[in-house]
């Protein structure tokens, strides 16, 4: 970070890009990591809105966007240094996720494991996995579709149908 960009981040600033900041952020539970990641949403939502505007407004002046968007440098950079601490704390928030559903499994296999002794064939019945599915995109022929792709299918037949008895009645 270019010690120009930080200069322009004000206080309240600087003390959330801090938060941010990869020790920190091991220290906090899934629930705070959550309510941080709101507060540096914002915060980048507001800096890069900022940007926008003040693009949009130099547009008009030069008539080139290219040419508009080079001089705020100064948004842009705090827009960028939002960015990448929202990077940041979103993969952490993702491993924090992870690591609680993968905890929130365990117990209930545990859970679902010590009613096995008492009903062991009830108990095994709830937790094995559900049939696979056959997978959106492969449709068996007997599946149902859309009433529009039944009429796009039955008239594509019937063009087909009507060609090939074209063809035998030569």
């Amino acid at each position: 970070m270019a010690k120009a960009t930080v200069q322009s981040l004000t206080e309240p600033e600087r003390r959330l890009i801090a938060e941010t900041q990869a020790a920190h952020l091991r220290t906090l539970d899934e629930d705070a990591l959550a309510e941080l990641h709101l507060r540096v949403r914002r915060a980048r939502d507001k800096h890069v809105t900022n940007h926008r505007r003040e693009v949009a407004r130099r547009v008009g002046a030069t008539r080139n966007r290219a040419v508009a968007s080079a001089p705020p440098r100064r948004s842009a950079s705090k827009a960028e240094i939002f960015e990448a601490a929202l990077a940041r704390v979103s993969s952490q928030l993702a491993k924090a996720a992870r690591q609680s559903a993968a905890l929130l499994r365990a117990e209930r296999l545990a859970a679902a494991r010590g009613e096995a002794g008492e009903d062991g064939e009830a108990a095994a019945a709830r937790t094995r996995p559900p049939a696979a599915a056959p997978s959106p995109g492969k449709r068996t022929r007997s599946a149902s579709r859309r009433p529009i792709e039944r009429k796009v299918a039955a008239s594509s037949a019937s063009a087909g149908a009507r060609r090939q008895a074209k063809r035998d009645a030569r």
